[in-house]
């Protein structure tokens, strides 16, 4: 899978959240998914996205098939829904995990089971590390991996864990990460260029 951006992460994991934990909101409306995203408990970092990020990020996580636009009949407003779970083949147990993951970055064992408990009941620690060992062993895109001081970190983008160490990010993988965002900048500019060419045939 494409690596994603860390906006398009804190996007999808916001979704993915509101469908497993509170699924009387789901799927959610843009202004909704802004406020999820910004929300100031169980998140870190803490972000202020304005609604034309999260609406950019959106349309990058549809064009990946992660996100999908739901509209027509009970919808009086344009709802956004994720595919993670269908696009991946995962379950409940794994999505709980990655959600929880990409929402507060790397937590060892114990904060996962405590911080997942809204979105399903692990029997015991175990039973968290055999999901996660299952996620890390999968062939050819690994989800998790374990990083340093005990914890486990997704591998959904290349975000350096800051607090892992106090050594710069090896020059490779700031080179990577740069030609990523560039990427991703550019694919926003031609949605952008797309979209004005679309308005103005209706003007």
């Amino acid at each position: 899978m494409d690596l994603l951006h860390p906006i398009e992460v804190r996007v999808l994991g916001a979704l993915l959240e509101k469908d497993i934990a509170t699924p009387e909101y789901y799927p959610l409306t843009l202004n909704s998914l802004q406020n999820a995203c910004n929300q100031k408990s169980s998140r870190e970092p803490i972000v202020s996205y304005d609604e034309d990020t999260v609406a950019q990020a959106l349309e990058l996580l549809k064009n990946k098939g992660l996100a999908i636009r739901i509209s027509g009949a009970g919808h009086r407003v344009e709802k956004f829904g994720h595919r993670l779970g269908e696009k991946l083949n995962l379950g409940r147990r794994e999505l709980a995990l990655l959600c929880v993951l990409m929402l507060r970055g790397p937590q060892t064992v114990g904060e996962l089971r405590s911080r997942t408990e809204r979105m399903h009941d692990f029997a015991d620690m175990e039973e968290v590390e055999r999901v996660l060992a299952t996620l890390a062993a999968l062939d050819p895109d690994p989800l998790v991996a374990p990083a340093a001081r005990g914890r486990w970190t997704h591998l959904f983008s290349e975000t350096p864990d800051a607090s892992a160490a106090d050594a710069e990010p090896a020059p490779v993988v700031r080179s990577a990460l740069d030609q990523r965002v560039a990427a991703l900048e550019h694919e926003v500019e031609q949605l952008k260029e797309q979209f004005e060419r679309f308005r103005k045939q209706f003007e």
